[in-house]
């Protein structure tokens, strides 16, 4: 590790002022990307994910640097930059190039472009449809490249670059009916289907392609050979797919049916709860747009609702439960709120230290469905066979298990409904993810002026009753 450090301080020092440098005080990785779905997202002010942000992060946390990511404007943007200098690493989803003198990282996942278009027209199934036909790409995309190659074998196809636009934003195009046709990553379009229910893919154009790391020219084979190991090692350990599976493992959940009915509640209904989870995000810290989505996989945000086991209300709770959180009417929508949300904190807070976000939060979700006390006989079984009972990757392939005799009986907890937990967790990630993307991170501080009254906080009625109509 000192040896590479110290290469890292040789290299750097030895290049022109345009890369970056110096290593020996920053100790820093530079690494160029682009926004996009798959690669690096801000969520809020401190806050960006991505799958190959994390990627990349790790890399340089192994290799003990820190990592600064540089964003550029486009893919075309990210390699100028690399060819300049101004970065050891580009991540941009990006597919090997056969330049003289390119260096790339092994494979670590693999994509397809896709044409994607509006359900209302006739699906695109053969690449001489688009004769005549207007397809919108992200400017210096991978998928302008792929499209004006394709338009050399089909009569008048017009290729339309969107500048500074994401691939999000161009399927947004399409399911709005703003653009015709688009040409997106598979990956993106997995995610984006969810947001837009509109949305159909139906050719693949070109072939599959292998995902890799850039780097600079000037990186030796040293160094490229230490990222190559570190994802192998990634990929060994079972890391790597763990790392897929928070982005990407629960994108296939729902039918566009499904999609399309959240979307419309949550445009009709959900504005009539928003303070009530805007409060509970301020009680608990869970961003509102979780409970949000917990609710909706509960009750359909129906605050009335009632199942054949007893559990009542928006958050539907049980008797129990409700007991130990003081709530005196369950159908009283804010209370309901309330409890649930501080219910989903003590599950939270229940688990070991060892268990990390968001797998902490996704395994204290999978406990609110099927109550602790069967998550910790899951875990424990997890462990019996080997797998790790703080990734929700390996305990939503174990949680299942509960309900067959020869795994339950084993336990003290006995049989249980695992596979109905990692149904509704996985639900709820996805209703998460598309809130996140057309509603708003509540920041209390910025609207200290609002007042939200909460009729939960009368004094409770002595049984669960419905409250009058408004």
């Amino acid at each position: 590790m000192r040896l590479l450090v110290v290469f890292l301080v040789l290299f750097l020092a030895g290049c022109e002022n345009s890369v970056p440098q110096p290593v020996d005080k920053t100790r820093e990785l530079v690494i160029l990307t682009r926004v996009g779905i798959t690669t690096y997202t801000r969520d809020a002010p401190g806050e960006v994910s991505g799958f190959e942000h994390d990627l990349a992060q790790r890399f340089a946390t192994d290799i003990g640097l820190r990592s600064r990511f540089v964003v550029a404007g486009s893919d075309m943007d990210v390699k100028e930059r690399l060819e300049r200098g101004e970065g050891h690493l580009a991540i941009a989803w990006s597919a090997p190039e056969n330049e003289l003198g390119t260096h790339h990282s092994q494979a670590y996942a693999q994509s397809r472009d896709v044409i994607v278009t509006h359900e209302a027209s006739l699906p695109i199934t053969q690449l001489k449809q688009l004769a005549g036909r207007t397809v919108h790409v992200v400017a210096g995309s991978r998928q302008e490249t792929a499209l004006r190659a394709a338009g050399k074998r089909v009569h008048r196809l017009t290729v339309v670059p969107v500048e500074h636009a994401t691939e999000l934003e161009l399927m947004a195009g399409v399911a709005e009916q703003r653009y015709e046709i688009a040409l997106v990553s598979e990956a993106a379009y997995d995610i984006g289907s969810n947001f837009h229910p509109e949305l159909q893919d139906s050719l693949q154009l070109g072939p599959d392609h292998p995902i890799v790391w850039t780097y600079a020219k000037e990186i030796p084979p040293d160094f490229i050979a230490r990222g190559d190991d570190f994802l192998r090692r990634m990929e060994a350990s079972g890391e790597l797919d763990r790392l897929k599976d928070r982005y990407f493992g629960h994108v296939n959940r729902l039918t566009t049916d499904d999609t399309a009915i959240f979307i419309e509640r949550m445009r009709s209904t959900l504005p009539l709860y928003r303070p009530m989870f805007q409060e509970a995000q301020i009680r608990t810290g869970i961003d509102w747009r979780l409970l949000a989505a917990l609710a909706y996989q509960e009750s359909r945000w129906d605050p009335l609702a009632t199942s054949a086991t007893g559990v009542r209300g928006m958050m539907m709770l049980t008797a129990e439960t409700a007991d130990h959180l003081r709530v005196g009417n369950r159908l009283n929508a804010a209370q309901s709120v309330r409890a649930g949300a501080q219910y989903l904190v003590e599950l939270r807070d229940a688990l070991p230290a060892s268990a990390r976000e968001p797998d902490r939060t996704w395994l204290a979700l999978a406990a609110y469905n099927l109550g602790m006390g069967h998550l910790n006989g899951a875990r424990h079984l997890a462990r019996t066979l080997g797998k790790n009972p703080d990734a929700w990757y390996e305990m939503k392939q174990v949680l299942p298990l509960l309900a067959k005799p020869q795994y339950y009986r084993r336990l003290k907890s006995g049989k249980g409904r695992g596979g109905e937990a990692v149904i509704m967790t996985e639900n709820i990630r996805v209703f998460a993810d598309i809130l996140k993307r057309f509603e708003p991170p509540y920041e209390p501080m910025k609207r200290k002026s609002e007042k939200f009254i909460w009729k939960s906080f009368q004094a409770p009625p002595d049984r669960d009753e419905a409250p009058e109509a408004p």
